[in-house]
């Protein structure tokens, strides 16, 4: 309005400036000292259901609601006494009455200005709200829920986080974290795509939450990691019980975008406040540790927070780092393992085995920085690279004239990776290796933790050419029927039987159990970790011609392993 008086446009209005008022898709009014209406464009009667003939000369209270009549009244006469401009955006929860009978939200700017005979009037320019409302109100939701799942997002978490350990600390209550971790969510999203994944994230959000009271909090902290709050517990084995539930229930079956069906699990870290921590950082760097140990525990486990673990993550973290140094210059090393007995066509067979001597760590046993490695995502690049290894060893003793079958191990991990068959075409072309020189050891766990998707990358591998063997048989959950299905060549008895042969009643069953089954089946079978001419004997006379273990041979490395088999081969086991 102030426009219009710059260029002494007043009551009455020309007619082009009226169109154009009468035109606008905002509502404007006019409203003089006594706070009547002495105009209305179309925009505003259309808003608030009235007529523009309803509307003019009645009080602007009208379009307030009931409830806040009489105190508009009085605002309006403080405004006239002290009028000021005001633009859209400034107020919030503003309301217009509707002649409907209902409330109707609004934006208002506000302006004074002067009628035909130079008596001040207040401008208004209203505004429907509803979308503009409706929309910041999602834009508000997204900056607190995760936009996939629906749950909380991770800055809604640390809020009530730091809300419960403070009633926790004045109530001298208890409260507990739980942090939930996908096992190998990175071989969903890869091997079946993102959509997939996606499918994965929220069934683990519903799963989830049916395992939950109505009080605990559910959050997405971002990819894989879910996080549960759990206030005022009865006693710390709530906690556990909470934890343990979430393990089974995520080692069910799920069905993904691709149509398949993975078997996802998931580590669960516990700590609990204020006993193990009385402010949300720490406690959440607590229970981070816990996670970290369930997943250096073999996965599909639960882990409670201890002290003692900061040491032990303290070491993990110095044993990644100086692991991921010797990867990068190239400071680990593969010895090879003799199998007594005939491979394949007469061809000795050897397996693999990473070893690494660090300059400040020493000697590294390889259950100890091979459980590092899987946790901490090193695992897939080192498979990589003991892939490549043996194979470019293969191409170097056939430039000798030694033709042997080389074993190597994969991890559960690049076995879910639905390129492995890929890579190991690339390692065999890349080094010109006949595919029958090379057998993959995959530990019977990871081939039926997901017995479709286990199928399907055993046959890629067989159509290669490329030999499977089923490692520490035995200690698995083999179905006879997958079993049966699967291209697998030999089974491989786990050592942890073959060590208490022959004293053990139970283990000499099992061993003879497994010996008939791999014969049953039409599978080779190989005795692991053989370290006593009793073993040996034992193991002949039930029909387990091929073994491997220190009364043979340690693992060597490449350049003894010809020596080797020759002393071998001139004691008759060759």
């Amino acid at each position: 309005m102030a426009v219009y008086e710059e260029k002494n446009l007043e009551f009455p209005m020309k007619l082009a400036l009226r169109r154009i008022i009468e035109c606008a898709p905002d509502g404007i009014l006019v409203v003089d000292a006594q706070g009547l209406i002495q105009f209305a464009n179309p925009a505003v009667a259309m808003l608030c259901g009235y007529t523009r003939e309803a509307l003019i000369g009645e009080s602007v209270d009208m379009l307030m609601s009931p409830a806040i009549r009489q105190r508009h009244r009085g605002h309006i006469q403080k405004y006239f006494a002290n009028p000021y401009v005001r633009t859209m955006g400034k107020l919030g929860n503003l309301r217009l009455w509707h002649q409907g009978g209902y409330e109707l939200a609004v934006d208002i700017s506000l302006s004074m200005g002067q009628d035909e005979g130079g008596e001040d009037c207040a401008i208004l320019f209203v505004r429907d709200a509803t979308e503009a409302n409706a929309q910041r109100q999602q834009l508000e939701e997204m900056a607190r829920h995760d936009p996939l799942t629906g749950l909380n997002n991770r800055g809604i978490f640390q809020e009530q986080l730091h809300q419960a350990l403070d009633h926790a600390l004045r109530n001298g209550r208890t409260m507990a974290v739980c942090l939930v971790d996908l096992d190998d969510f990175k071989s969903v999203n890869d091997g079946y795509g993102h959509a997939s994944g996606d499918d994965l994230l929220k069934e683990t959000a519903r799963r989830l939450k049916e395992g939950l009271r109505s009080g605990d909090l559910l959050a997405r902290l971002g990819g894989d990691e879910f996080a549960v709050l759990l206030r005022d517990l009865k006693t710390p084995d709530d906690a556990l019980n909470v934890a343990r539930k979430i393990v089974e229930q995520l080692q069910q079956p799920i069905t993904i975008a691709a149509g398949s069906v993975v078997y996802p699990g998931a580590s669960v870290g516990v700590a609990y406040g204020p006993d193990d921590a009385q402010d949300a950082q720490t406690l959440m760097r607590y229970v981070d540790m816990a996670l970290y140990r369930a997943k250096e525990a073999g996965r599909g486990t639960y882990a409670v927070y201890a002290p003692a673990m900061a040491h032990q993550l303290s070491e993990n973290l110095k044993l990644r780092e100086r692991l991921k140094h010797a990867m990068d210059h190239n400071l680990l090393a593969l010895h090879y393992q003799p199998q007594i007995g005939h491979g394949k066509e007469g061809i000795p067979s050897v397996e693999a085995l990473l070893r690494w001597h660090d300059p400040e760590l020493g000697n590294v046993p390889p259950d100890r920085f091979i459980a590092v490695a899987e946790s901490t995502g090193l695992i897939l690049p080192l498979g990589d690279w003991v892939l490549d290894t043996a194979c470019r060893q293969l191409a170097a003793w056939r430039e000798q004239g030694l033709v042997v079958q080389v074993g190597v191990n994969v991890s559960a991990q690049q076995f879910r990776h639905s390129d492995l068959a890929a890579k190991v075409s690339e390692a065999l072309e890349r080094h010109a290796i006949p595919p029958s020189l090379l057998e993959l050891e995959v530990t019977e766990t990871a081939a039926m933790s997901d017995p479709e998707q286990a199928g399907a990358t055993l046959n890629q591998l067989a159509q290669l050419g490329v030999g499977v063997a089923l490692d520490d048989f035995g200690r698995g959950h083999s179905s006879l029927l997958y079993l049966l299905q699967l291209p697998v060549s030999r089974l491989k008895i786990d050592k942890l039987f073959i060590s208490s042969v022959p004293h053990s009643d139970e283990h000499v069953k099992l061993t003879r159990a497994i010996i008939g089954l791999s014969h049953t089946l039409g599978k080779a079978v190989v005795a692991e970790g053989v370290e006593t001419q009793a073993q040996l004997e034992f193991l002949l006379r039930e029909g387990c011609l091929c073994c491997q273990g220190w009364l043979f041979s340690k693992a060597v490395p490449p350049f003894e392993l010809p020596v080797v088999l020759d002393r071998l081969k001139a004691a008759g086991l060759l």
